[in-house]
């Protein structure tokens, strides 16, 4: 998952009117679908009543996601009544899962750290 700040996206929420709010649902539903998710088009929100049914795949999404951090019912409760706060909340529990799996490059090897180098001992002067 993406390390998103939550402060962005409740505020970007408010600011854009939901605007942001869709955009967040979208992407992190991608996201959540890359990880084994079962969740639906992205359309079904904007369909009346389906959208219900929409949140609660996206709620069990997040349940697998977060491993079981957030499970089912209580993001379908931050998402539905909460709204912009329950998305920041929710994506807190992302940010954790999105820096514990933080992918290594296939072609780069992870680097061991260096001891420091030995400095050789400063030249002294003799003293006359």
């Amino acid at each position: 998952m993406k390390n998103r700040n939550p402060w962005a996206v409740f505020f970007l929420s408010i600011i854009t009117f939901g605007i942001y709010g869709i955009v967040w649902f979208v992407k992190t539903k991608e996201e959540m679908k890359a990880q084994g998710a079962d969740i639906p088009t992205a359309w079904l929100i904007i369909v009346p009543f389906v959208s219900i049914w929409w949140l609660w795949k996206y709620s069990k999404g997040v349940d697998l996601v977060t491993k079981s951090e957030y499970s089912a019912p209580v993001a379908l409760l931050l998402l539905w009544f909460l709204g912009s706060i329950g998305m920041a909340i929710i994506q807190v529990g992302f940010n954790k899962v999105g820096g514990a799996a933080a992918p290594v490059s296939a072609g780069t090897p992870p680097v061991a750290p260096q001891p420091p180098a030995q400095q050789p001992p400063a030249p002294t002067t003799p003293v006359v």
